[in-house]
């Protein structure tokens, strides 16, 4: 199959990828285009895993506010230099985080926080070593918006996109009013 320009641009669209790594994973998937795309993934999981241990100092704070104030996140999202902090994928990237952050209240940024003690105390409240770490660490998180990938496999995307290391460093969660106890009604 001929592989035309158009389809190219449209992989790249879709994948981030370069004209000429677009065209050769076209014409190693014989022009199918989700075959393509899963060859781009595969190639950028392989560069980003490669950038892991470059230093990211550089980045942003992003807040998140959820609608009607009562919920709010703020995550720290560290890349490689100023250029790639002020890009609109990137920007995407970390806004993407706060949201996950206030929707599922994580405790870690990764297991690796997390001491065996209390891994396995948390596995014996959640069932089981897996659900416990989805629950509790933000990077083993079901993505809310893509319940196929997590938010590990959102940066890990980001990195082979942006070609950087990117590193989610910490974050903060407030809920209105999520530390006070009631008073009681005898209070009188």
């Amino acid at each position: 199959m001929a592989i035309t320009t158009d389809m190219v641009k449209t992989l790249r669209e879709k994948s981030g990828a370069g004209i000429m790594d677009s065209k050769r994973a076209l014409e190693e998937a014989g022009g199918d285009m989700e075959k393509a795309a899963s060859i781009l993934r595969q190639q950028g999981l392989a560069k980003a895993s490669k950038k892991t241990g470059r230093t990211a100092l550089q980045g942003l704070v992003e807040p998140y506010i959820h609608s009607g104030g009562r919920i709010g996140a703020m995550v720290e999202v560290n890349c490689e230099t100023d250029f790639v902090a002020r890009t609109a994928d990137f920007k995407e990237l970390a806004h993407d985080v706060a949201m996950q952050i206030a929707a599922t209240n994580p405790k870690v940024v990764s297991a690796d926080q997390l001491s065996e003690q209390e891994l396995s105390a948390l596995a014996k409240e959640y069932g089981s070593r897996e659900a416990a770490l989805e629950a509790v660490s933000l990077l083993d998180q079901v993505f809310i918006k893509d319940s196929k990938r997590t938010i590990g496999d959102l940066v890990t995307e980001a990195v082979a996109k942006l070609g950087e290391n990117i590193i989610v460093r910490r974050f903060a969660r407030f809920e209105l009013g999520a530390d006070i106890q009631p008073a009681g009604d005898d209070a009188e």
